[in-house]
């Protein structure tokens, strides 16, 4: 079998239109070890995408030893992807924390359980008593639990009472949250991973789906191997796989320069209708707004699109036509498009296409607004990103009114006296002082979020009490008051819900390290010590561990959207994934929505009643109710707007973040598995030959990069991406070798600006200027086989791996591998300690 570094997408197994995705099971093991030797096989899903790969865990001696892909999941039919296979499990025994730490002297220190607590729930105590829930904040992640993000969500809503809830999803997931709340009027997938099966065109809109979903665009190269291959369209500034096969398969490589999406969809709807191409009776039936609509869109011509976004005119019409007269028409969305200025303006227009033509709730047709994490759908629909639970409405005092007799509180004790508090300004709270009082949880914000050298410093405040909560010591950690140290995936149970609804069960393999505990035991502990209790003097909590939880939730989600009803453990381990709705009409689960055109707008069960997509201004539930939606979509738009920051004299290139095929997120776990780090072991700044030609730098040489806010170094990929474009990986922080610091993470360059609906910072969208330093040493560290691939091969070893990685290949004794530096466990930086 292939070597599945250098073969990320593993062997082609061919299909037709409409004929069952085949199975094809992936399997690693430790070095040595054969199936036969694996002690029990336990089952999860892999956490590190949001595709939510169903596989069985590899137990052995008490240890976990491997991971293979399960055949019957409706995910991925038995694939895993690199990261599924080689950084799922691998970081189980490296550099994790075993004890709670406090900060002493300036120093974090290893104390017991009862002082870290003690020390948190004494400082929340006082600070409730001096100002009240809103001195309290909590920032957690898409990592987690839903069983853990329900009972966080409720310590904060009805405990607490504090409206200062959200999660890094902020950073990746909630521009699609809030497009679906503006067509559709609640959130919830409308497509199916199935779609890909029966679709005539794929359009990948920002979405580099062949490094960010592996597994899934396996699923697109065995259509795309096939007979009646779809068309593919993609949407993007460099030459992805995705954009080749966008080319080979007779489609179009659109690729615009970052901050002028809005521009390039309203050409793409001004296309359809000009045409003739919209499905009137579906439109008058289904929809609301398509005079407007039309009006708006009209002076979007392509030559007028073309000089905004720089593309060819041509591309845009053949791109329009390919969508207006294909019969099944499947798209996805993802980062691209979501970490820009209008991002929820163009992630609307992407559903507006679908609901123009009637696209939507059929096979092969469908919207796939993707997630970046592998459990945002559980932050987003149990509360814990600061919504309320279930998809309620935060504005209509039933639905918050419901929660209460659910939970046994009075109504006031939830906040909804305004929009709950978005990340970007909890942080901002922080750094003014209201909030003094931040619980982190999976989460590494001192590498993730933007303007770093500003995040560090509201980190290092001393009026700030900082509670970390992580399986690793991170960069964040080093500024903790206060670090608890949690189990990770295989040494704790729960379920989570990937991209298309689909909901799995994750059983524990094995015992967490030392003294490092469940999330959720984490959470349940801080609430008992706190003695929070309903309005008849009952704790409020009244569950005590995940199946409770899990038990809890399903109340919480009756007669909601995302009904879970009728799941339980035991029908989770029957099967292997059950997409929700799943209730007494859909005893099995519901694999695509909205198939009678009808949506949730109405005004007494919609999740929002909108906003301006231009300005964030809110719409009234009067203004709502006035429009008399009952049911129907919203076709919603806005004009084009320029970016906030563009390119000058002083910084003439734009620079664009993203991922690299073999990282997740801030590399805490992918950075400890030897195969990964190898394929990329470090940053990268990549430029296009003639951007590199011009600024006289060569394939390795040493660039610094920067912006108005900070600066990064690291070698030079001489690149196919669009001229004017710089690319930084985002995955890496700074690491200290021999006292040295290195300027290395993406984000001490992006600006602290948003959506201004889904309030997702603008990582797309930074203008920077490229010096060159030194000449190279090597070529640069990035990887060859995905996007990041060379505009020259010459000199370029390509990306590969070692004997260990070959799937039918376990040799007892492997290679031993040129030594790489493990730079994961990062140092401060330039800020000192806190303390």
């Amino acid at each position: 079998m292939a070597d599945r570094i250098a073969d990320i997408w593993g062997t082609r197994t061919p299909h037709a239109k409409d004929t069952p995705w085949p199975v094809r099971v992936d399997l690693h093991l430790d070095a040595g070890l054969a199936e036969s030797d694996v002690d029990r096989w336990v089952q999860s899903a892999c956490v590190l995408c949001s595709n939510g790969c169903g596989c069985d865990i590899a137990v052995k001696n008490g240890r976990m030893v491997g991971v293979r892909g399960r055949a019957g999941d409706v995910v991925n039919h038995g694939r895993l992807g690199p990261k599924g296979l080689y950084g799922s499990w691998q970081w189980a025994g490296r550099d994790r924390l075993t004890r709670p730490l406090v900060r002493e002297g300036g120093r974090l220190v290893e104390t017991d359980w009862d002082t870290a607590m003690d020390r948190v729930v004494r400082r929340s105590r006082e600070l409730l008593a001096e100002t009240g829930p809103l001195s309290h904040g909590f920032y957690t992640s898409g990592q987690l639990f839903l069983e853990e993000y329900y009972t966080l969500g409720v310590i904060g809503k009805a405990g607490l009472g504090t409206p200062h809830m959200d999660g890094n999803t902020r950073l990746c997931t909630a521009t699609a949250a809030a497009a679906m709340k503006e067509s559709f009027g609640s959130d919830g997938q409308p497509g199916s991973y199935t779609d890909i099966d029966s679709c005539d065109a794929l359009f990948l809109f920002g979405h580099n789906m062949a490094e960010t979903q592996t597994v899934l665009w396996a699923r697109v190269l065995d259509r795309l191997a096939g007979p009646d291959r779809p068309v593919v369209v993609a949407v993007d500034p460099r030459r992805t796989k995705v954009a080749e096969a966008a080319s080979e398969s007779g489609g179009v490589h659109l690729a615009p320069l970052p901050g002028t999406n809005q521009a390039l969809m309203n050409g793409l709807v001004r296309e359809v209708i000009a045409n003739g191409w919209v499905d009137r009776d579906y439109v008058e039936a289904h929809t609301l707004g398509f005079d407007e609509l039309a009006a708006t869109v009209e002076p979007y011509t392509p030559e007028h699109v073309a000089g905004v976004c720089r593309v060819d005119p041509a591309d845009l019409r053949r791109a329009a036509r390919i969508f207006g007269t294909g019969e099944r028409v499947l798209s996805t969305v993802l980062q691209g498009f979501y970490q820009s200025h209008q991002a929820t303006a163009a992630a609307c227009q992407v559903n507006n296409l679908h609901l123009l033509r009637g696209l939507i709730g059929r096979r092969g047709c469908g919207i796939l607004q993707m997630n970046g994490q592998p459990t945002a759908q559980n932050t987003r629909e149990c509360g814990a990103d600061g919504d309320l639970p279930g998809f309620r409405n935060w504005d209509n005092p039933e639905h918050v009114r419901e929660l209460a007799r659910l939970w046994n509180v009075d109504p006031l004790t939830i906040p909804h006296w305004a929009p709950p508090t978005h990340a970007m300004q909890i942080w901002r709270y922080a750094e003014q002082g209201s909030i003094r009082f931040l619980w982190i949880s999976a989460t590494n914000p001192a590498v993730s979020l933007p303007q770093l050298p500003r995040v560090r410093e509201i980190l290092a405040k001393k009026d700030l009490f900082v509670v970390v909560q992580d399986g690793f010591r991170t960069e964040t950690a080093e500024y903790a008051d206060v670090v608890l140290p949690a189990a990770l995936w295989g040494e704790k149970q729960g379920t989570f819900t990937n991209v298309n609804r689909t909901v799995h069960l994750s059983d524990k393999a094995v015992e967490p390290p030392g003294e490092a505990r469940a999330d959720l035991d984490i959470f349940l502990d801080y609430t008992r010590r706190m003695d929070f209790r309903d309005r008849d003097g009952a704790p409020l909590i009244k569950w005590s561990d995940p199946e409770g939880a899990f038990e809890a939730w399903r109340e919480c989600s009756r007669g909601r959207l995302c009904d879970y009803t009728g799941l339980s453990y035991a029908k989770l381990r029957a099967g292997s994934g059950i997409p929700w709705p799943c209730n007494e009409e859909h005893p099995d689960g519901c694999d695509r929505l909205y198939t009678d055109g009808v949506f949730p707008t109405h005004p007494e069960v919609c999740e929002d009643y909108g906003h301006d997509l231009l300005t964030g201004g809110t719409t009234s539930a009067e203004q709502y109710k006035a429009r008399r939606p009952d049911g129907r979509a919203f076709l919603k738009t806005a004009h084009y707007a320029p970016p906030p920051e563009q390119p000058d004299d002083e910084y003439p290139l734009l620079c664009t973040t993203g991922r690299t095929v073999y990282h997740f997120h801030t590399r805490t776990k992918t950075g400890r598995s030897r195969q990964l780090r190898r394929a990329a072991p470090e940053p990268w700044v990549e430029l296009s030959a003639a951007d590199a030609a011009a600024l006289g730098v060569a394939e390795g040489d040493l660039v610094r990069v920067e912006s108005p806010r900070g600066r990064v170094e690291a070698p030079a990929r001489v690149g196919r991406g669009r001229d004017g474009v710089v690319f930084l990986p985002f995955h890496y922080g700074y690491w200290d070798t021999e006292g040295d610091q290195h300027a290395r993470a993406a984000n001490e360059l992006t600006p602290t600006e948003w959506d201004p609906v889904s309030k997702q910072p603008l990582f797309k969208i930074s203008a920077v200027r490229v010096t060159r330093l030194a000449g190279a040493t090597g070529p640069a560290p990035a990887p060859t086989t995905a996007a990041s691939a060379p505009q020259d091969s010459v000199g370029v070893v390509p990306t590969r791996g070692d004997d260990d990685v070959r799937e039918d290949v376990a040799p007892t004794d492997p290679p031993a591998p040129p030594p790489v530096p493990d730079r994961t466990p990062n140092v401060l930086p330039h800020a000192a300690p806190k303390g």
